[in-house]
């Protein structure tokens, strides 16, 4: 995806937002994205130190830590994003949003296999929600404000705690 798509994605998904330039200029989530997709290709081509330094670099300026091993679809909506993190082997679906505080993150130390989530295409993922372990999120599933989730989620489901209340939608 381009960088204008991302902005353009960004005005269309964002009510207030008023024009692409201003996605451009002032949404961190623009910003990381286009840290990422420099940092993405470096780690891509097997160049790891300069590839963690530009993501880090991302960090220090939106406050979004994206590692460059993950792999993000298209139309990836990050809102406010200030405290977002994303793990080295997560994979995140096309047409997902990402709220503040919210970590795709990993339940301990494990090496040299996937210890990430992926999540299917149009998952919304609320604030501060936090999604871990190597399991998967279906297709259009809502995730609420400060889930903790730890186990596999269907489709067409929303979580409001993992282990409490599920709502078939």
């Amino acid at each position: 995806m381009s960088l204008f798509a991302v902005a353009k994605n960004i005005r269309n998904k964002d009510p207030a937002c008023k024009s692409i330039i201003e996605a451009i200029l002032l949404y961190p989530g623009f910003h990381c994205l286009l840290f990422y997709k420099i940092s993405h290709f470096l780690y891509s081509k097997k160049i790891y130190f300069m590839a963690r330094l530009i993501s880090q670099l991302g960090r220090f300026f939106t406050g979004i830590e994206i590692h460059p091993g993950a792999k993000l679809g298209n139309n990836l909506f990050i809102d406010h994003g200030m405290g977002i993190v994303i793990g080295e082997t997560a994979i995140i679906g096309d047409n997902c949003t990402i709220y503040h505080g919210a970590t795709l993150g990993g339940t301990g130390n494990e090496k040299n296999k996937k210890r990430h989530p992926t999540t299917g295409n149009n998952v919304m993922v609320g604030s501060g929600a936090k999604i871990l372990g190597n399991i998967k999120i279906g297709n259009n599933v809502k995730i609420g404000a400060n889930a903790i989730v730890t186990k596999n989620i269907p489709d067409n489901t929303t979580v409001i705690k993992c282990n409490e209340i599920i709502i078939k939608s």
